[in-house]
């Protein structure tokens, strides 16, 4: 065995060391975590406000196509111009909000939880638990 030297580091300084560098490392995973975080939460959040726009879109497409279904009942012969121009315009506002929607559900299965902290201070715990 050799002897201690003056210059080694004491079991006191050591654990300070040690515990000095696990709470760095808890810190570290925790910015990992919130950064992951805050990419998932603005996809979500664009995801609900393309959704916001495909409903009112929809809801404007049912007054339209609501309006057509009464020119269209209330037929006179001189009206058929009016009435198609009625549904056409109701057929691009659904394909807009149909669009909206394809979008905003894309955007909304982008979000997931923070899978590289998860991961990461898994890997810690069991680094530390077998020593």
């Amino acid at each position: 065995m050799e002897p201690v030297k003056d210059t080694d580091p004491t079991i006191g300084r050591l654990v300070h060391d040690a515990s000095r560098d696990i709470s760095t490392l808890i810190s570290k995973e925790i910015q990992l975590a919130k950064s992951e975080l805050k990419v998932s939460v603005k996809a979500g959040g664009t995801g609900l406000g393309l959704f916001a726009g495909a409903a009112f879109l929809g809801v404007l497409a049912v007054i339209m196509l609501s309006i057509a279904l009464a020119y269209l009942l209330h037929w006179n012969g001189s009206g058929l111009d009016l009435h198609w121009a009625f549904l056409i315009v109701t057929a691009l506002y659904v394909l807009l909000a149909g669009l909206l929607a394809f979008i905003g559900l894309r955007k909304v299965k982008k979000v997931k939880g923070p899978e590289r902290a998860i991961r990461q201070a898994q890997q810690t715990k069991n680094a530390l638990s077998h020593r």
